[in-house]
């Protein structure tokens, strides 16, 4: 940070790890030291269209002092059960606030995986609709 403050004030909401298959490079523990050395108190992981990386992240953030904060960045269609080619595909993260966010997040993700699959694990509005309690979205 080139203008003085330390991270004790601000957060960095969006980083992929390397769960982020060919999106990310960092390790949850390179994060969380860097975190730690920079004055950061709390960090997010939102790792694409998975909660993989949780434990790992929770675990490293917890030896480094700092609060994990848990979420995704969900690839969004409009119908995540269709297969068509020309359907686009957003990105939307999605942070928990609390517990039942947690629940929420592994819930779509493992929809996403398991009925949105379509060359990338996506969810629909309408699903989201459906568990959005517990769920900040930027």
């Amino acid at each position: 940070m080139t203008d003085g403050t330390t991270g004790e004030n601000f957060c960095h909401l969006h980083n992929h790890t390397y769960y982020s298959l060919l999106d990310g490079l960092s390790s949850p523990t390179q994060m969380a030291q860097e975190a730690k050395r920079q004055g950061f108190k709390s960090l997010a992981i939102t790792d694409h269209g998975t909660c993989g990386g949780w434990f790992n992240f929770q675990k490293a953030c917890r030896e480094e002092e700092i609060k994990p904060i848990l979420g995704s960045e969900m690839y969004v269609s409009d119908d995540m059960r269709s297969r068509d080619k020309t359907q686009s595909i957003y990105h939307l993260t999605l942070l928990a606030k609390n517990a039942t966010g947690l629940k929420n997040l592994m819930h779509l993700s493992t929809m996403a995986g398991v009925s949105g699959f379509y060359k990338k694990p996506r969810i629909d509005f309408d699903l989201l609709s459906k568990h959005h309690e517990g769920i900040i979205c930027s």
